[in-house]
């Protein structure tokens, strides 16, 4: 929608994690180096905690990127199933074929994949992210993985990844011998206000746009609202591009921030439509009726790209956002109407004199 108009190879705020375009700050840097001396000593569970959009699943990802091609490694990011099922899912993200239903059985075909994975030479690692919500029973489950070894080496390592909740339901003296096997954990804290400035520049370089596209205002006041939260800071971002982009705006200033959280296009991505002037007596040559359709034209083409960038968010926002524009497109066309049959009469009254 933007991108032409502030020189962008692509959409620079994208909230799908993507580790090809991971900031890392001195968090992420530090968090790396905890995660990877995690994997190379072979503990047995490594914990990574941090509040929601912080940048947690795109630091696991950009991490597998790094390891080493010995590794085997399964991703749980589904952590909605029953307690039974754990295994099941395990198995079925490393490709072992299971039969039954029976959880005794599945440990037993588990463990006789992690040995021969180990024969072969391969570190085996299991990551589950939004541990957070896993059932309780689910949750001792992962700790009996730990007791899959051999004499002197630990057969598969486990990444918890999740909310803040999680270090406390682990603090719970239910889960105190789980607590206990944790031989790694970082906590992945917001960025500061320097590293928001950063954060902004960088993701507009990598779209091919200008670092002082944003004023310093403007990441001041994005800073203070969004708390450091990368995605947070996406959101505003983007939201803040479409709301310049409809009101011709070159720079993005603090007002537009403001403006943009005033009218909660933040969570909407829903751009304020530009002012519309008053009928006044053509020059020579102008044609009001002409740029009035342009204005509904570019109002319903934007409405139909708006319905593509809202793929990736849930149905009910994308719902309840579609609804939203639709009723400033209906808004927009009704006083288009007014505002013709305002200049019409300008016109029949212009001939009559």
């Amino acid at each position: 929608m933007y991108e032409h108009y502030y020189g962008l190879s692509g959409k620079p705020f994208s909230i799908v994690p993507n580790p090809e375009v991971l900031f890392l700050s001195k968090n992420h840097e530090n968090a790396l180096t905890y995660l990877e001396y995690g994997l190379s000593e072979r503990v047995g569970f490594i914990l990574l905690t941090g509040e929601i959009g912080i940048g947690k699943t795109s630091l696991i990802r950009h991490m597998m990127q790094r390891v080493d091609n010995q590794m085997d490694v399964a991703f749980i990011f589904n952590t909605n199933f029953s307690s039974d099922e754990l295994f099941r899912l395990i198995l079925s993200e490393f490709d072992v074929p299971f039969a039954g239903l029976r959880k005794d059985r599945h440990l037993k075909t588990l463990f006789h994949f992690l040995i021969d994975r180990y024969a072969a030479g391969r570190q085996v690692l299991l990551v589950i992210d939004e541990a957070q919500n896993l059932p309780p029973t689910a949750l001792e489950d992962v700790r009996m993985l730990s007791n899959l070894q051999t004499d002197d080496h630990m057969l598969i390592q486990i990444m918890l990844v999740g909310q803040p909740e999680l270090k406390k339901r682990l603090q719970m003296p239910d889960f105190r011998q789980l607590a206990q096997r944790i031989a790694v954990h970082y906590h992945l804290g917001p960025l500061d206000l320097d590293q928001t400035r950063n954060y902004i520049a960088y993701r507009i370089d990598t779209a091919g746009g200008c670092a002082d596209l944003f004023s310093p205002e403007a990441i001041a006041s994005i800073h203070r609202h969004a708390g450091g939260i990368p995605r947070t800071i996406n959101l505003l971002c983007d939201s803040a591009l479409v709301y310049g982009y409809a009101e011709d705006l070159k720079t993005i200033d603090e007002n537009v921030i403001e403006k943009v959280l005033a009218d909660e296009i933040c969570l909407a991505a829903v751009p304020a439509l530009p002012p519309v002037a008053e009928p006044t007596i053509p020059g020579p040559g102008a044609s009001e009726i002409d740029r009035l359709a342009e204005r509904v034209s570019v109002i319903e083409r934007s409405l139909a790209e708006l319905k593509q960038d809202l793929a990736t968010l849930s149905q009910e926002v994308y719902n309840q956002l579609f609804v939203k524009y639709q009723e400033l497109l209906i808004n927009e066309r009704r006083r288009n109407d007014e505002l013709m049959a305002k200049y019409t009469r300008l016109l029949h009254t212009m001939r009559e004199n």
